[in-house]
């Protein structure tokens, strides 16, 4: 028998048809029956997957993750930052939230500031606060570790001595940061010799060793938490800090203590989603969520521009709102108030469907850089996990001989008298980092997607891609977005994988629409998820391409 063309073109069509609709989007989802780690670097997830194959929990494969993490994404985290985790317990189905964010020295003050001439709060030592991160894995594998906590640090500390190649998103941010590090070596030389070896950043590729930090995370593992707060390590900080003219004292850092917190959530579309509370911004992303919700999700996708108005325009009213937040202990936050659904729906009368709002103001509630990371165990157990050093390589100050950054998560704080979040000592600033939860019925997800004050609007337009358009996690994490610096303005920078279309209709009522690169994690940070189905057992993992990370599942023993 003889083909012609025509024909095993339609022969080929239809075998096509047979398998399917092709997905439109780049990666399938990780699925498996055992444990997974999905963080925003390979090493760390195989580092996390290992300790759970070793019979490790959620949380020791959290904390080694997060310890490798801070070795080879050093720009973005690392124990000298503050720590946020929602834990979500499969036996019981109970949420656990920990605050591991420290505060300000009890010697720093706006008034202390001022007086020097500053009108904001400076770069540099003055911007560190207390870094909660190692209490809050301390607490936390107290809690729910199974390993020897020295077991946790093996693999980071491999990294750290050994070295590790450098690798694309990472080089990307360590280029971009090589003028910021050479002008903080003017007042600590420290920072440019560890992190600019050879007087420039690594090259893709290029291994880059620490033993310095390896030497640190020995410690660390060896002697414990209190190393840091009591110990050899906060002696080094403390040294540090001093030559810098910086206030820290060995008070501030032995008395400082995470804090168990509830989590807060709010219902959308059937899911219920969890944030933490004040200090942290998650409260804009449920109030973002209550605003959105008021309205029916577009009836053609995401990226319709009545879609995409409608996000922004509730970012904007729940943005406009974080004026409210601060640390809880210093200032009345009205938490429940922000989240009310009829306060939402109040807020929502302020969105025209045909024009933006450009000068949004806040509502009157009644009061009453960054790595994120996810883990499940075998057993279903869930750890949402977030570790920042807020700017990239954090406050620029290297703790001398130990070769770990300080984070300047001060830089938060406002001057301002009268502000919720004015700076004062022992008060923590507000937070940008926000670790993320939802859950329907059997379906239970860790969630997060990092990028400073993006990190609210992200988290809802994934929790809208889930639940108003059925996305799976891969799907929902990949898919295009936007971000606005903050409520004021009609500014807003969308991903260039939106239609021409959508975006004229954007410019059409009166967005000012930046298009910006495919994958842009510097504009639009970068995220993990983990499904875990309580009835079948699956695990589904999501890693997103803006970054150099995956979901590994847990080799078989």
């Amino acid at each position: 028998m003889r083909w012609h063309y025509g024909n095993w073109c339609l022969v080929a069509v239809s075998a096509l048809t047979a398998f399917g609709q092709a997905r439109d989007y780049g990666r399938s989802m990780v699925i498996t029956q055992q444990g997974m780690a999905a963080t925003s670097q390979t090493l760390a997830s195989q580092a996390g997957a290992q300790i759970l194959a070793k019979g490790g929990s959620a949380v020791d494969a959290a904390i080694t993750a997060n310890a490798v993490l801070g070795v080879v994404e050093p720009m973005m985290d690392g124990i000298g930052g503050d720590l946020f985790v929602i834990y979500w317990d499969a036996k019981s189905g109970k949420l656990t939230g920990l605050n591991a964010s420290g505060p300000a020295p009890r010697g720093l003050s706006a008034e202390f500031l001022t007086k020097q001439g500053f009108q904001s709060i400076p770069e540099g030592i003055h911007s560190v606060t207390v870094p909660g991160a190692v209490d809050g894995w301390a607490k936390m594998h107290e809690r729910f570790g199974k390993l020897p906590w020295k077991d946790l640090f093996q693999a980071a500390i491999a990294y750290a001595e050994e070295g590790f190649p450098v690798t694309e998103d990472a080089q990307r941010y360590w280029a971009g940061s090589v003028g910021s590090l050479r002008a903080h070596s003017a007042n600590q030389p420290e920072t440019a010799r560890v992190y600019l070896p050879g007087g420039r950043a690594p090259r893709v590729g290029d291994v880059f060793k620490n033993p310095e930090m390896g030497r640190a995370l020995r410690i660390l593992a060896e002697k414990g938490r209190d190393t840091f707060y009591k110990g050899e390590i906060a002696a080094a900080i403390l040294k540090t800090s001093k030559s810098l003219g910086g206030t820290m004292t060995a008070e501030d850092l032995s008395t400082f203590s995470a804090e168990w917190v509830e989590p807060i959530s709010s219902e959308y579309r059937g899911w219920r989603v969890y944030e933490l509370p004040p200090n942290s911004q998650g409260i804009a992303a449920l109030e973002m969520l209550n605003i959105m919700e008021t309205l029916p999700a577009g009836k053609n996708g995401p990226y319709t521009s009545d879609e995409l108005h409608r996000r922004i325009e509730a970012m904007k009213l729940a943005y406009s709102d974080l004026r409210y937040n601060g640390d809880p202990r210093f200032a009345d936050i009205p938490v429940h108030g922000l989240l009310s659904k009829d306060y939402a729906r109040k807020r929502a009368t302020a969105i025209d469907p045909a024009k933006a709002n450009c000068s949004v103001a806040a509502g009157a509630p009644v009061f009453g850089e960054t790595t994120y990371l996810t883990t499940v165990d075998k057993d279903g157990n869930i750890a949402s996990w977030i570790q920042s050093l807020y700017d990239y390589f954090g406050s620029g100050v290297t703790v001398e001989g130990l070769g770990f950054l300080l984070h300047d998560r001060g830089q938060n704080f406002t001057l301002a008298r009268g502000s919720a979040n004015v700076l004062a000592g022992g008060k923590r600033p507000s937070h940008t980092i926000i670790p993320g939860f939802m859950e329907k019925g059997d379906q239970h997800m860790g969630f997060g997607i990092m990028g400073g004050s993006n990190q609210a609007m992200a988290h809802a337009q994934f929790v809208s891609n889930v639940a108003d358009y059925g996305m799976n996690v891969q799907q929902a994490m990949e898919a295009a977005r936007f971000r606005k610096n903050g409520a004021p303005g009609c500014d807003v920078r969308i991903e260039g994988r939106v239609s021409a279309t959508a975006i004229q209709g954007l410019k059409e009522r009166g967005h000012q629409v930046q298009v910006i690169r495919e994958y842009d994690s510097a504009v639009t940070g970068r995220g993990q998820a983990i499904l875990y189905n309580s009835t079948t057992k699956t695990k589904f993992g999501a890693s997103d391409p803006r970054a150099d990370g995956s979901a590994v599942p847990e080799p078989i023993r």
